[in-house]
């Protein structure tokens, strides 16, 4: 007989019908005349009920069939009698695949905190909550490449070891297969990396937007979906040292053209989710957050307010709010600046534009007043900044002066200068971290917790 998937047994069409299902046990209960099985494969959060009936199966029949294990069970679908559930099982026959011993599963109760699963990272997907978060992450990628597609994007692989840092920043992860017991070194004491596998220093890439935009300027529009690294000694809610970014680059869009394309693509990814994973959705608003699908219909059905980082500014200054960090033109907005502006003073969700040059990135492009640059950034409830973006710098003399002034070495930026220097044209792009995304649209307030292994300081286990 042909295997059922859980998500799929519960179709009218099917009760009456005899049908095999395979999966892990949720849960057992039951009296000295009937044992009621949870049982669930991973493709719903819903379990199916399996009804074992002891007048058919004996105790010890039953014995190992415990939280954990696996097992397949053929019978008969029928209606439920009970609460809970539209339909049941009635046990035929079962094949027990693996046990679970109640004494060392760690996953034998109910009820254990976050803290804890993170701990049992290599057993938690089991879980109803991981589940959930697993599948709307695999529904959330699949509307991200599908909403690209049908724009016309192209999807560009850019490399994870590169030479050069997209932001300057520094706070990456080396790459290398010199002997850490033994460097070799110069005549001067320095790490000669004449020596190492590239020839010269290399590090895992904290973006791929730089060599995103050689992809727009050949190909018009493109999108990268792939792993980026920060090796920042961080253990906030908000930080991994490992995690995903989505970034597109356009050739000939401008700064409102990147806005529009910025707040149709969140829109689409978080209808998406609606559509495709009501259920989860709904497990994970009942058991985490209450107010998780108002807040999502809260971004659909808004059209996203825009206006200049100084007009913020000036709003967060006249509102009389006590701010842990003081608002003064100039600073770098912290979330709570943010969340006033969408949850307090717009009650919409908002994109600055045009922020102070000396707190954004050097390619983004620079204002006619020499004191802003065209960077944008969305700004949503509970979590702020969700995407920042800009207008790129096209001029290939501002780029330069930005570039020296700023004292980037230009042996790691003479390509990128190079479409500047041939055919440049107008382009803009910006970046959306996958696991904020995710953060958002689950509800869930730990950042670990909506990536399958997270990486952070100390830990690289699994």
């Amino acid at each position: 007989m042909k295997r059922t998937k859980i998500n799929d047994i519960f179709a009218p069409e099917l009760i009456g019908q005899k049908v095999l299902v395979k999966g892990w046990v949720r849960t057992r209960r039951g009296n000295k005349n009937v044992q009621f099985v949870a049982l669930n494969d991973g493709s719903t959060v819903r379990n199916i009920q399996i009804v074992f009936d002891l007048g058919k199966f004996s105790e010890d029949d039953l014995k190992a069939v415990t939280t954990g294990s696996s097992l397949a069970v053929e019978g008969t679908l029928v209606e439920s009698m009970g609460k809970g559930q539209t339909c049941e099982i009635q046990a035929e026959s079962f094949e027990l695949y693996g046990t679970a011993d109640p004494a060392t599963y760690p996953l034998q109760k109910k009820g254990h905190t976050m803290e804890f699963l993170r701990e049992k990272a290599h057993l938690r997907p089991r879980t109803a909550t991981f589940g959930a978060i697993l599948r709307i992450r695999s529904s959330l990628a699949f509307a991200i490449h599908k909403f690209f597609n049908e724009k016309g994007f192209f999807y560009l692989h850019t490399p994870l070891i590169t030479g050069s840092d997209c932001e300057g920043a520094g706070a990456m992860f080396q790459v290398t297969t010199l002997p850490l017991n033994n460097i070799p070194k110069t005549e001067t004491g320095e790490i000669d990396y004449s020596k190492d596998f590239f020839g010269k220093p290399a590090a895992l890439t904290v973006s791929g937007q730089l060599e995103g935009e050689l992809g727009a300027t050949a190909l018009g529009a493109i999108y990268t979906f792939g792993p980026t690294f920060r090796a920042e000694r961080s253990f906030t809610p908000r930080h991994l040292s490992e995690f995903w970014m989505i970034e597109p680059e356009m050739a000939f869009y401008d700064i409102n053209d990147n806005m529009d394309l910025a707040e149709e693509f969140v829109k689409f990814c978080i209808q998406y989710v609606l559509d495709h994973c009501r259920d989860d959705i709904e497990f994970l608003a009942e058991h985490f957050d209450k107010e998780l699908i108002p807040r999502l219909e809260f971004v659909l059905h808004n059209d996203f307010v825009r206006l200049t980082y100084t007009e913020g500014i000036d709003i967060l200054k006249a509102s009389g709010n006590k701010f842990e960090v003081p608002v003064e033109w100039g600073i770098d907005l912290q979330s709570e600046h943010e969340r006033f502006l969408v949850e307090k003073h717009f009650k919409k969700p908002v994109i600055l534009t045009d922020y102070p040059k000396d707190i954004k990135a050097f390619y983004m492009k620079q204002n006619d007043d020499g004191k802003t640059v065209r960077a944008m950034d969305v700004l949503f409830p509970t979590i702020g900044e969700i995407i920042g973006g800009s207008e790129r710098e096209a001029d290939y003399n501002k780029l330069l002066a930005r570039i020296e002034e700023l004292h980037i070495p230009m042996k790691d930026m003479w390509w990128y200068l190079d479409t500047r220097r041939f055919g440049t044209v107008p382009h803009s792009g910006f970046g959306l971290g996958f696991e904020r995304l995710m953060l958002f649209v689950t509800g869930m307030a730990n950042i670990r917790d909506v990536i399958p292994f997270p990486r952070t300081p100390n830990n690289a286990d699994f």
